[in-house]
């Protein structure tokens, strides 16, 4: 088939990789000419295991090719993909929508042969109607369809998540739209994936929940963890007894400094909206958010508790600042909230991440943080360490040779990914999560 990728940010760069990679010719297209002329060299703009080779595999095989010219891109394009950004209004706390009625519009315009139009960005319910009447009242002359299929990529992981998913969820309301969907899944659906045709109201509802009933798993597992620290239970004990339930099951249930991202941040404030727009309640996603929220300022309160109940004139290493592991993504980070918190007490803080250093440089701007070349340099002459991110990397740290090189013996690790029984016996105090 031939497919038009509209937007190359994560969904659409990675969707449109993964598309070519299974024999369908596929053009990614995006107004920002940088971005575009540096995807033809073969230079990729987010980090992301694998992507760069999947890339430059199906671009080497022409399947895959970027441009700024959408006319062009869409002659005789047999489906659409929106895969345009839906960032949270900052006035409103909706998701913005501007960018995906944009596309439609623009697509619209520049179709000129009949072609699905698929809804790949996370959008509320009701969003594929709009779609629809932009498209009508753009072009009545050509009746387009519309689907909606919305992507489960965890940032990553989303080559392996797009691959060899868990299901495929597609809602169309039509034999024509179900048709193009299912040759545009051809392979995977060969492969045995679950394929779930809905209307597309359900199709984008799906998402939402989704991705709202796993950030209630993470924020549950931390509040579980605070009550294991003042009972003397053990949190990893404790979700590895729940997880044994198959009705429960353990995934998404580590405790850590809150959650973050592209995703869960704005998705559960979406869902809330959507719900009242549809007269409903969602008070369990919203306390979901609030304690969130709360769960990183508190990670500050627990940092600074550590230190004696002071942090005024010590230095600080904070190892890793994405807000996890295997991205560059620094957006609603812990650490956006947990840094500036630490500089407000007096805190003079030593960063470093392996990937996400310049992210972060552009973001947090503050007085008081040294951006550090390597962990050992971010360790150096420190009173204390936070690991924040959980970077394999920091999985292996020499502890002998860290405690040797800081002044103090601090370690706080909000990621329960260090063996505090031999770092306790090495000479350090450690503070964790749940124990």
């Amino acid at each position: 088939m031939k497919i038009v990728v509209i937007g190359t940010g994560y969904v659409g760069l990675v969707s449109g990789a993964c598309f070519a990679d299974m024999g369908h010719e596929v053009i990614c297209v995006d107004k920002n000419a940088d971005k575009i002329d540096r995807l033809n060299k073969g230079e990729i703009p987010i980090y992301e295991p694998g992507l760069e080779e999947i890339v430059r595999r199906n671009t080497t095989s022409w399947n895959l090719s970027f441009t700024t010219d959408l006319a062009i891109a869409l002659e005789k394009a047999e489906c659409v993909l929106l895969a345009v950004g839906t960032p949270t209004d900052e006035k409103t706390g909706r998701a913005d929508l501007q960018y995906v009625h944009a596309a439609a519009k623009e697509v619209a315009e520049n179709l000129k042969d009949v072609a699905v139009i698929v809804t790949k960005s996370t959008v509320p319910v009701g969003t594929g109607k709009e779609v629809a009447k932009i498209l009508q009242e753009t072009r009545p002359d050509l009746h387009c369809e519309v689907a909606s299929n919305p992507e489960f990529l965890r940032e990553g992981s989303a080559i392996e998540d797009f691959m060899h998913p868990d299901r495929i969820i597609i809602g169309a309301e039509s034999i024509e739209s179900k048709n193009i969907m299912q040759r545009l899944y051809r392979k995977l659906i060969g492969e045995g994936v679950p394929v779930l045709f809905t209307n597309i109201a359900t199709s984008e509802l799906i998402k939402y929940s989704s991705n709202a009933f796993l950030a209630m798993k993470i924020a549950y597992a931390n509040e579980i963890s605070d009550i294991c620290e003042n009972v003397g239970a053990d949190v990893s004990m404790v979700i590895q007894g729940m997880g044994m339930d198959n009705r429960i099951g353990g995934k998404y249930m580590q405790p850590g400094p809150g959650y973050g991202g592209s995703c869960f941040p704005k998705d559960t404030l979406a869902l809330t909206y959507i719900a009242k727009d549809a007269g409903s309640t969602t008070q369990i996603v919203e306390s979901v958010i609030k304690s969130n929220d709360e769960r990183k300022l508190r990670m500050a309160d627990k940092i600074i508790a550590a230190c004696d109940g002071s942090v005024n004139g010590k230095k600080i290493a904070i190892l890793g600042l994405t807000f996890k592991a295997n991205t560059d993504d620094m957006r609603y980070s812990p650490s956006l909230s947990i840094i500036p918190k630490l500089l407000d007490a007096g805190a003079k803080i030593r960063a470093y991440d392996p990937v996400g250093m310049s992210e972060a440089q552009k973001i947090l701007t503050q007085d008081g943080i040294k951006w550090c070349s390597d962990s050992e340099d971010a360790i150096s002459s420190t009173d204390a360490i936070v690991i924040l991110t959980e970077w394999d990397a920091f999985k292996t740290l020499d502890l002998q040779q860290v405690l040797a090189d800081m002044s103090g013996n601090i370690l706080i690790d909000l990621r329960n990914i260090i063996d505090t029984e031999q770092a306790s016996e090495i000479g350090f105090k450690c503070v964790t999560l749940g124990k």
